[in-house]
């Protein structure tokens, strides 16, 4: 097959970071057996690890998520090699919708704009699982400022507010009342968002990997310490993976209706819900793809499992490796977002590991380093780190113990 790889991630070599070292393209597909192309930026050529001589072509753009460079740059690379391209891969959440786009486009098999929109537009999948009868917040597509205020009405207030296909709470609003809804539709058009209940509860993820018959083969469930909202506006950020208990296999049942009732095969997912105070389970939002933040290190350090792997392996037809889930470890991250006011260099610092012994793994900012605006979850914040315990109670003793207390000095630059 010709194979084309659109890259947006880096991989890094001084030891450190650890972002992305589990995609390990070179290792998961064969260049050999294949002819596999490379479509990257800037910062995604650094994730390219193949030796040259086993690419068959590369072309860099400067959005990779613009549908028009990535047309341009995948029909440039199959007049190169001199074939059509049998299959395109992407791992990012940001760059689905553009590839799902040029496949249908170029009729290359996979999923189109339309299977993809199951797992990127938010309203799309909860109207698929509320006709499946699985529980999800009242919810609305905003079509004009004045069909979401009469939707708030009838809803109540505080209301979320949020972009149909974003990510990583990138954009989400929490409205407490008619004039912030208002103020709100002041600043952008309501177009391109969605509007739902806001639930009360405690939000768990889910990560795991559906097979080809959307049966789940492996999923890792974790509650959410603090939430993704509150990191976008200045809170630490972590969770803990749930040790086994009846509430677990409720969570995971609902994850399989969840998924069966998406259609979601042969893919990776990560699923968000709400756990109320009565233990209602509420639908949240799912993405196909692989957690962010440190989710697949903490899954592979604690079950073994890649699931950048298993998910390739499945993309390029190969039999899934194995995905066993022995004992029932728990573990979990954090992450200490950057200062308010940015760039800033780092004055003083201390080892996460010297605040807690289950630290497994950290990246903290060392005297003089400079944090800027970049990245998300995986750039360089004031602290990341992984945890790894037997007991779930302790890993989110531990964990809050670095939210509540970790802190990096810096100074303004």
């Amino acid at each position: 097959m010709h194979i084309v790889i659109v890259n947006r991630w880096p991989r890094f070599t001084e030891g450190v970071r650890w972002d992305h070292e589990l995609t390990r393209y070179e290792e998961f597909v064969d260049h050999e057996a294949h002819q596999v192309s490379y479509v990257v930026d800037r910062v995604g050529a650094t994730g390219v690890r193949a030796p040259r001589e086993r690419i068959a072509a590369m072309a860099e753009v400067d959005e990779i998520g613009s549908y028009e460079q990535l047309h341009a740059a995948v029909t440039e690379v199959a007049e190169r090699v001199g074939r059509p391209v049998d299959r395109i891969i992407t791992l990012s959440e940001f760059t689905l919708d553009a590839v799902a786009r040029v496949r249908q486009a170029l009729g290359i098999p996979g999923p189109g704009p339309e299977e993809v929109a199951v797992y990127r537009n938010k309203v799309r999948m909860k109207e698929l699982l509320a006709a499946a009868g699985l529980r999800v917040p009242h919810f609305a597509g905003c079509e004009s400022a004045e069909q979401t205020l009469a939707f708030a009405d009838a809803t109540g207030y505080p209301l979320i507010v949020k972009p149909v296909d974003g990510a990583g709470s990138i954009g989400v609003h929490l409205i407490e009342d008619e004039k912030a809804l208002r103020a709100l539709w002041e600043t952008r058009e309501p177009a391109g968002n969605e509007i739902e209940e806001f639930i009360t509860g405690t939000v768990h993820h889910v990560d795991g990997f559906a097979d080809a018959d959307g049966k789940i083969v492996f999923q890792v469930v974790s509650r959410y310490l603090n939430d993704c909202l509150s990191f976008e506006g200045g809170a630490p950020l972590g969770s803990v993976v749930v040790q086994e208990s009846l509430l677990r296999e409720r969570i995971e049942e609902f994850t399989q209706s969840c998924v069966a009732a998406l259609g979601m095969r042969g893919m990776p997912f990560h699923l968000e819900l709400f756990v109320t105070g009565t233990e209602e389970l509420v639908f949240l939002e799912v993405a196909g793809r692989i957690g962010g933040a440190e989710v697949p290190y903490v899954v592979h350090k604690l079950f073994g499992v890649n699931l950048f792997e298993v998910w390739l392996k499945s993309l390029v037809g190969e039999p899934l490796p194995a995905t066993p889930k022995s004992g029932d470890p728990s573990g979990g991250w954090v992450i200490i977002p950057k200062p308010r006011v940015l760039p800033a260099e780092v004055v003083s610092s201390v080892p996460m590991s010297s605040m807690a012994g289950s630290v497994w793994r950290e990246l903290v900012p060392q005297p003089g380093d400079v944090i800027d605006a970049s990245g998300g979850y995986d750039s360089l914040q004031s602290g990341r780190g992984i945890v790894v315990h037997d007991s779930e109670a302790q890993a989110e003793a531990d964990l809050r113990h670095l939210m509540e207390n970790f802190r990096v000095e810096f100074a303004p630059r």
